[in-house]
This record gives C-alpha cells, structure tokens and sequence, in this order.
C-alpha cells in the first residue's frame, strides 16, 4: 500500500494547488503540518501558472492499493 500524504492551499487566483509527499510518518501531527504548510507561504517557495500559495486549504492522507499481473 502507497501512503501519500497530500498538502492542498489556494493560490493567488483561487484555484487549488496540492504537494505530495510519499511515504509520510504516521501517526501526521497536524500542528508540525499547518506550521510547515505556513511557513511555505510565508516563504512563496512555490509558484506556478495559478500563482502563489495565499491559505491553507487542507492536508490529507491518501492511501492506494495497487495490484500488478504479470501478462508476459
């Protein structure tokens, strides 16, 4: 099972932009993730089409089964 832990903020423009991070500790301390998610706002370390990180929209854990058939 593939665990990704999953950053969502609106930007500039009001859309949606999310970060993934594989692979996340668990159990997630919700206070270390709004303060990091923060501090990437306050930094605009990132940026893109639909502009800067403005807010927090949420954070999420999503987990995904994933099956493989050798048809060799």
């Amino acid at each position: 099972m593939a665990k990704v832990l999953e950053l969502e903020f609106k930007t500039e423009v009001g859309k949606i932009a999310k970060l993934s991070i594989n692979d996340p500790i668990e159990p997630i301390d919700t206070l270390a993730v709004k303060a990091a998610m923060d501090n990437l706002i306050a930094t605009d370390v990132f940026g893109g089409s639909t502009g800067a990180f403005v807010s927090v929209e949420g954070a999420r854990v999503v987990e995904r089964n994933v099956t493989d058939y050798d048809v060799m």
